[in-house]
């Protein structure tokens, strides 16, 4: 059998002798044979087991990643699955600062100066995507969805004091505790309802209107999957329960709107409240706003009268989309 003293090793496979006593001390790679004087030899078995390493290595995996295939390799594949989506996000967004560049170079003429600010907000956005890989966002969004994200969160670092933030996580924290305490009451009680106010009313003070599809997509894909609850105080106990009380809120807001319908409030008030409901959901998802017309049209409890004015105005809405 083939063996190899560290040195040898190392200028066989292109690893640096550091980084073989690197993965020695982090339990990574521990060589087969450790003579008395302390040098370490390698087996054919752990040849094979550092180019495991470099192959997992050149595919984005992190050594903690690696460690855990090469001791348990449960869930392997899967793992490789997520990373493939995230290279795949990865290459998309170099092609985009390549084409960003590319548009720069022909927007720029000799007596013009180049955007440095809009370069700089391009890099920016960049690197908030380099810091999400690691997070569980990067299974539930598109990449474009990945893009607006980072987007959000660096426009939400840039635009929010410290004390700010500070109040946003103490008000969420607040609010967390609070449902806690309910857990044991209706989602649909009139307790439930205005903690379903509350957390709409917080979520929408954060993401606002232009980011609220990202904000519809992370509860829906992430939290309600179980993903990132340790990350804001949630449990699945929790994200069950809030999903509830904030649907049992949008019902009551919506029934409170319709059942104006015909009861002398003119129709421009109706709907004025209508669109600020379906904007507070739904933020610019119009897709998304034209499936709560369905609902309704369809819910027992709306009246015939209203359903009459709910379908003109989605014909309305139909032949003139900025009404949504």
């Amino acid at each position: 059998m083939t063996q190899w003293y560290v040195k040898d090793l190392s200028k066989l496979i292109g690893v640096s002798v550091q980084t073989l006593h690197h993965y020695d001390r982090i339990n990574l790679l521990k060589p087969s044979v450790r003579l008395p004087n302390g040098y370490r030899v390698y087996s054919e078995k752990d040849l094979l087991q550092l180019q495991q390493i470099i192959a997992l290595k050149f595919f984005g995996f992190d050594l903690t990643q690696i460690k855990a295939f090469l001791t348990g390799g449960k869930g392997t594949l899967e793992h490789f699955s997520v990373q493939a989506k995230l290279l795949e996000q990865k290459a998309k967004t170099l092609l985009d600062a390549s084409n960003t560049l590319k548009s720069i170079i022909s927007d720029v003429v000799d007596d013009k100066s180049i955007p440095w600010v809009t370069i700089i907000k391009l890099i920016e956005v960049y690197r908030m995507i380099q810091q999400l890989e690691h997070s569980w966002v990067k299974e539930i969004f598109t990449p474009e969805e990945l893009k607006q994200y980072a987007t959000f969160e660096t426009e939400l670092k840039t635009n929010s004091t410290k004390e700010q933030k500070e109040a946003f996580e103490k008000n969420w924290a607040n609010l967390v505790d609070e449902m806690k305490r309910n857990l044991e009451k209706e989602p649909t009680s009139p307790i439930g309802i205005a903690l379903g106010k509350k957390c709409m009313d917080w979520l929408n003070q954060v993401y606002g209107k232009k980011y609220a599809h990202l904000r519809t997509k992370k509860f829906e894909k992430g939290f309600a999957q179980g993903k990132g609850l340790d990350e804001v105080g949630l449990t699945p106990e929790i994200v069950s329960w809030m999903d509830k009380a904030i649907d049992a809120y949008w019902r009551d807001r919506i029934y409170s709107i319709l059942n104006q319908v015909g009861s002398g409030v003119s129709d421009e008030t109706i709907f004025k409240l209508w669109k600020e409901t379906l904007d507070d959901m739904y933020g610019i998802d119009n897709s998304r706003k034209k499936e709560i017309y369905d609902l309704a049209l369809a819910d027992e409890k709306v009246s015939f009268k209203a359903k009459e004015w709910l379908q003109s105005l989605r014909d309305l809405v139909a032949a003139n989309s900025h009404l949504l």
